[in-house]
């Protein structure tokens, strides 16, 4: 019996007869499953490539390389399809037409491959970013089989770019609706696709060293000890006929992953390995945690003492993700989920993350996974009169060891409430994540314009964005107002602006990108009133996808009330109100609800108190704060654009009191500022003689 060909053999074999009429072997296979594209191809060789893994006799299977010709050729007659194949021929012309298209789209995105390889991923220069200094290869390609769509994505944290295309007529329900129709070819190649195995890595494969003097000297410029070098394991090793830094991942003390770093700040890692935080033995049973972006930030961390501290192994993304993923979908933060258990037992964890858009973005995503409420941000501090330090590394060489500790040390997180802006007013209230605050007062005491104004102050202070369910506003109107808020100027010239200049242009275009990066709105634009559910879920969609810390509802009246007809309105108000507290704490974000009070007879003037709320009593049982405002308008008591901010109540008396606050009105750009103490008194004076008139009548 003749000795059996290799399947090189067989390879070589289809490649020197790929001249011939008809074809053999694995070409006559490619041409017999894509014979429109073969003939399109204008000569095109469609090749089968085979990978030959280590300790293994035969391939598990063969990736399929095609190359789509534009010129017209005649058709190569195409094989008798195999019986085992159900789908017609019909239908495979139609699916490599699919194909065709989908490349055509893509190259008019400005990709373009060598080989359009079928089913896999394949990485390329990103034609927006073009790969950064480094020219990577960061451009991942995706096309299906059966060319129903075709999708890219740039993995450079200062790109993001993605897109998705299909060829016309093809809906996304194709793959679902034709996922009953596929042959048994396509069944075989999903069946028999490899399953990703995990690594061990073993010192002595990798052949690391020591860190060369050069290298020890590169670390020494970014205030890195040899001494720290030597405790992390910094190494380095010869790869690609480079010398990299090493940068071993370890968990108790044994070797799970190693990553490189070239000088110019080119990166790799050993593939198929476990991904884990580096640094990992450093926090075990650790009750503070503090992440950071990258190898060098966490040994910066330690130059100033904290050891503390982990590092990210794949950098930041380009933007938060719209939705957060189940655990087994998560592949991007795997890690976190793979070292759950050094993280769960810390009560404090503080995100170190880069100052740029990505390392926000980074914490945030972060902040997401390990709960918001235990999680703290660095705010980085300047090292020149212009420019902000990026990271803890940046902090380092140009303020020293003791201003990084500085930065850790002034963390307090928001347990102790965002500051209002107003000095008279932090006395008696701050603003806490995870906490509900009703605001009530007579119509026209301007309670909706001094919470607009209290989120601009927040804004300006922390950066907070804040999700707007305002349903009194107009959406014009409403961002006028703030825009005068913000720039402190009015945005026209007649009526209530007067004599003072109004906003000019470029400053209303720089407001309005204030606007879309600060606000988010939700409005009901049908005839239908929005219900506390719907407002709920659609401002759970803005804490997640844009970071909004805050939320405003205005006014309660304006929500459908529709109730069960056994339930009574105090029974209806408890719970809305608990629906809200919980979304408050559970996504951290502080919440504003206005209620207006019912009707009062023979008002005299003062002051409403919590208990006049139209609906129930609830609404100061169930809140945490309690705010009334109210306004002069009596000009015989003083200027009538005197406002009082009253603090009807504080549960947590860390950050505020009972009492009252008084605040000033610009009519002109909607500022609240702190009134005079002559002012005050007058105010106050007026109160006390309404107060004895009231009980005389009595």
């Amino acid at each position: 019996m003749p000795p059996r060909p290799s399947l090189q053999s067989l390879l070589l074999m289809a490649a020197s007869t790929s001249a011939g009429a008809g074809g053999s072997g694995p070409l006559l296979a490619a041409r017999r499953r894509f014979p429109a594209a073969f003939a399109a191809a204008g000569g095109h060789r469609v090749r089968l490539l085979q990978s030959f893994p280590s300790r293994t006799r035969l391939p598990r299977r063969a990736e399929l390389a095609c190359c789509f010709g534009t010129a017209p050729a005649e058709a190569v007659p195409a094989a008798a399809p195999r019986a085992r194949n159900v789908s017609s021929t019909e239908e495979r012309r139609a699916r490599e037409e699919r194909l065709g298209k989908v490349v055509e789209k893509m190259k008019k995105e400005g990709i373009d491959m060598t080989q359009w390889r079928l089913g896999i991923f394949q990485r390329t220069i990103c034609p927006q970013c073009e790969g950064g200094s480094t020219e990577e290869r960061s451009l991942s390609v995706f096309i299906r089989e059966d060319g129903t769509h075709g999708n890219w994505t740039c993995f450079r944290a200062n790109c993001g770019w993605k897109g998705y295309t299909q060829p016309d007529g093809v809906s996304k329900a194709y793959k679902a609706k034709d996922s009953g129709n596929e042959n048994e070819s396509d069944q075989e190649v999903k069946a028999n696709q490899p399953v990703k195995i995990i690594r061990k890595l073993c010192e002595e494969d990798l052949r690391l060293e020591p860190l060369c003097d050069e290298l020890v000297t590169y670390f020494s410029e970014r205030m890195i000890s040899a001494k720290t070098l030597r405790r992390n394991n910094v190494s380095q090793r010869k790869r690609n006929n480079k010398i990299v830094i090493a940068f071993t991942y370890r968990r108790d003390k044994v070797l799970v992953g190693c990553k490189y770093r070239e000088v110019s700040k080119k990166f790799s890692q050993e593939a198929n390995t476990e991904k884990i935080l580096y640094g990992l033995d450093d926090i075990k049973q650790a009750r503070d945690i503090i992440i950071v972006e990258g190898e060098i930030d966490k040994l910066s961390m330690e130059e100033a003492g904290y050891r503390n501290c982990v590092s990210v192994p794949d950098g930041a993304p380009a933007k938060v993700s719209n939705k957060l993923p189940d655990k087994d979908h998560d592949k991007k933060y795997s890690y976190l989920w793979n070292c759950k258990e050094y993280l769960d037992p810390a009560s404090r964890i503080i995100l170190a993350t880069d100052a740029d858009p990505p390392g926000q973005a980074l914490a945030e995503e972060l902040a997401r996974r390990l709960g918001k409420e235990r999680c703290w941000r660095v705010k980085w501090p300047k090292k020149n009169e212009t420019e902000f330090c990026k990271d803890a590394n940046e902090v380092l060489m140009f303020l020293g060891p003791q201003a990084l500790k500085e930065v850790i040390e002034g963390i307090h997180g928001d347990e102790l409430g965002i500051p209002t802006g107003w000095t008279c007013m932090d006395a008696l209230y701050k603003v806490v994540p995870g906490e509900l605050t009703i605001v009530t007062g007579v119509p026209n005491s301007g309670k909706s314009e001094w919470i607009d104004a209290l989120l601009c102050n927040i804004n300006n202070k922390c950066g907070w964005k804040f999700v707007l369910c305002s349903m009194e506003n107009k959406v014009r109107d409403h961002a006028r107002k703030l825009l005068e808020k913000h720039i402190k100027k009015p945005f026209f010239d007649a009526r209530y602006g007067g004599s003072v200049e109004r906003m000019s242009q470029d400053e209303f275009e720089e407001g309005k990108e204030w606007l879309n990066e600060s606000f988010h709105l939700i409005r009901c634009e049908d005839d239908c009133l929005p219900s506390i559910d719907w407002v709920l879920n659609l401002a759970k969609a803005a804490v997640l996808r844009h970071g909004v810390r805050g939320l405003v509802i205005d006014p309660y009246n304006e929500l459908d009330h529709q109730r069960p007809p056994n339930q009574t309105e105090t029974e209806y108000v408890s719970q809305i109100l608990t629906k809200i507290k919980r979304f408050a704490q559970h996504h951290s974000c502080h919440v504003w609800f206005v209620a207006h009070p019912r009707q009062l007879h023979n008002w005299n003037g003062a002051p409403p108190n919590m208990y006049d709320i139209s609906g129930s009593a609830h609404f100061i049982n169930k809140c945490d704060n309690g705010i009334v405002i109210h306004r002069n308008r009596d000009p015989d008591a003083g200027p009538v654009d005197v406002v009082q901010v009253c603090m009807k109540k504080v549960r947590n008396k860390v950050i505020g009191q009972i009492g009252d606050a008084f605040l000033t009105y610009d009519r002109v750009t909607g500022e609240y500022k702190e009134a005079d103490k002559e002012i005050v008194a007058k105010v106050v004076k007026q109160q006390q003689v309404l107060q004895k008139s009231t009980s005389y009548k009595r």
